[in-house]
């Protein structure tokens, strides 16, 4: 008689996690020597009181700020850590895939470290023979994979961990903002293999800044804010709250700091040009890359009297605001955007150059800001990312200076009438009369 299957994949029960922080390293000795066990350090409670479940089959997100206790969950769940307090179970292989280079050997070859992880995860030596050459594929990292990992650049070392934990015939995947270091192309191949990994019924833990692939692919989703559980169920309305959580904050930061932000960007254009009203809030970075000659301050959406948006109406008009400061001289600046659907789908975009805007050449220092005025059609309420970007050059040819994917994430609200398909045709429609006996004569001689 077999045992039966547990249900949940990942089951946490008031897990709370502490670490204890020290303000010197002499003080962990001396705390470890006194003989009345004084206490020298104090605890930083990374994770309070969580509980959650997650079931077979299952791709469960988690959002949050930085240092809100994303990867010390993870780390649990992956048997990294033990909970200071409560229960944490997980019924099945894990595979993961957590800090850079995590489980790797620097000294060994790629080819050693793919043997290595694999005997860790429990396969034989000839299991992992077996998959070799699938994972070798999968990473394409060329000769490389002989070398040592040492001589890696973090992409090949993603490329590599993320082809050895999906080929280990793993339960549970772990995924900690690892994809974040690929390249868009290595990206989109990773974003089909977790579908795939999904449709064969594989359990996937997703931590991700990226608001637009925890929509697409997270089945419920979880928002973690200090360590605390904020929000937990449907990825749309998680992420939503989260969005405007974030906007409020940094509209009261700069309410209450205004002499300091002004201040820091006095000092940092004295003596440049400057655009008489500047965006510097980027609200999220999935990837981002250009040589850097000039780079994306900041881009906002906002309703046509200029207030921040936090939900995109159907058939109306919004402002896509674009900051930028150039590094270097660019005598042809083109600054424009890609519009994504929740998909990843590249929906719409346009730049300055194809709207007929021609910029003035930028020298070190300038600061240029561009509004794109929308006539937004009825689209289907999905999730839309903005990637702003400012190239060097013409529409045949240019250099990206600096490009960022999925800056910010805006959900599209229902329209008032059915939307088929992803968008509706402005259209008209008539009822086609019957034709009047001199035109049914015309028609038919020429019809001959």
């Amino acid at each position: 008689m077999f045992p039966p299957v547990p249900l949940n994949a990942v089951e946490f029960q008031g897990v709370s996690k502490s670490y204890a922080i020290y303000k010197s390293p002499g003080d962990r000795l001396k705390e470890l020597l006194s003989f009345n066990r004084l206490k020298r350090h104090r605890d930083f409670w990374a994770l309070h009181d969580v509980s959650f479940e997650v079931p077979r089959g299952q791709t469960f997100c988690i959002i949050g700020e930085n240092g809100s206790g994303k990867s010390t969950l993870l780390q649990i769940v992956a048997g990294i850590f033990q909970p200071t307090s409560g229960t944490a179970a997980v019924n099945g292989r894990v595979a993961a895939l957590l800090e850079l280079g995590a489980g790797f050997n620097p000294e060994f070859s790629g080819r050693d470290n793919v043997f290595l992880n694999g005997s860790i995860l429990g396969m034989s030596t000839r299991q992992i023979g077996a998959r070799y050459a699938d994972i070798e594929a999968f990473a394409e990292i060329g000769e490389f994979i002989n070398q040592p990992v040492k001589t890696y650049s973090s992409g090949m070392v993603v490329r590599l961990a993320f082809a050895v934990a999906i080929n280990v015939d793993p339960e549970v995947l772990l995924v900690d903002e690892a994809l974040a270091v690929g390249d868009i192309y290595f990206r989109q191949r990773c974003m089909r293999k977790v579908h795939e990994l999904r449709a064969r019924g594989v359990t996937i833990l997703y931590v991700s800044h990226a608001v637009s692939d925890v929509k697409a692919i997270g089945d419920r989703a979880l928002w973690l804010d200090h360590g605390r559980v904020v929000d937990l169920g449907d990825p749309d309305r998680v992420v939503a709250k989260y969005l405007a959580a974030m906007t409020e904050k940094d509209t009261n930061y700069r309410l209450i700091h205004p002499a300091r932000s002004a201040a820091s960007a006095a000092a940092s254009s004295r003596g440049s040009a400057r655009a008489p009203e500047i965006v510097e809030t980027i609200p999220n970075i999935d990837h981002r890359f250009g040589d850097r000659r000039a780079e994306i301050l900041g881009i906002a959406v906002l309703d046509e009297l200029g207030a921040p948006l936090h939900l995109l109406d159907p058939a109306s008009r919004i402002v896509v605001r674009i900051s930028v400061r150039a590094h270097a001289e660019v005598s042809n600046p083109i600054v424009g955007f890609m519009l994504r659907n929740q998909l990843g789908i590249d929906f719409a975009g346009t730049n300055t150059a194809r709207e007929g805007c021609e910029l003035s050449p930028l020298a070190p220092g300038d600061i240029v800001t561009v509004d794109f005025h929308l006539d937004l059609p009825e689209l289907y309420p999905a999730s839309f990312s903005f990637s702003p970007a400012i190239a060097d050059g013409d529409l045949s040819a240019y250099a990206m200076c600096d490009w960022i994917d999925n800056a910010i994430s805006l959900q599209m609200s229902r329209s008032e009438q059915q939307i088929y398909g992803y968008i509706h045709l402005p259209c008209r429609v008539e009822v086609n009369a019957r034709l009047g006996e001199a035109e049914t004569e015309i028609v038919e001689n020429r019809l001959g």
